[in-house]
């Protein structure tokens, strides 16, 4: 019988008088990070039960605009990515990397 191994992730989020967070900082230790800052947390969780998405999605209120559209792209890619691991469906993964382009170059994210 193996041990079960535990690992935790933790995020603490700052809020000013509106609630709106000021600051963003998340741990990791078995990934080795402490307290690092982040300006944008996006987060979704299955709910196998009720077969939907959970989801958080937070920024700061200093996010820049410039930087929201790298971090949207960016995700969208990754997403694809582990739409193709997670289901092999490689036509499918094809067709979002084709829409990343797409996003990018509507946004002029592409040099």
């Amino acid at each position: 019988m193996s041990d079960t191994i535990h690992s935790e992730i933790k995020f603490n989020i700052e809020l000013d008088e509106n609630r709106v967070p000021e600051k963003l900082t998340w741990s990791a230790q078995d990934g080795g990070v402490q307290a690092e800052e982040a300006k944008a947390i996006m987060l979704s969780i299955w709910d196998s039960k009720a077969k939907e998405t959970m989801r958080i999605d937070l920024w700061t209120k200093d996010m820049p605009v410039d930087e929201m559209k790298i971090f949207f792209h960016q995700t969208l890619v990754a997403m694809s990515d582990t739409f193709k691991r997670a289901t092999d469906d490689e036509k499918m993964s094809d067709t979002m990397k084709d829409f990343c382009d797409y996003f990018a170059e509507k946004l002029e994210l592409t040099k």
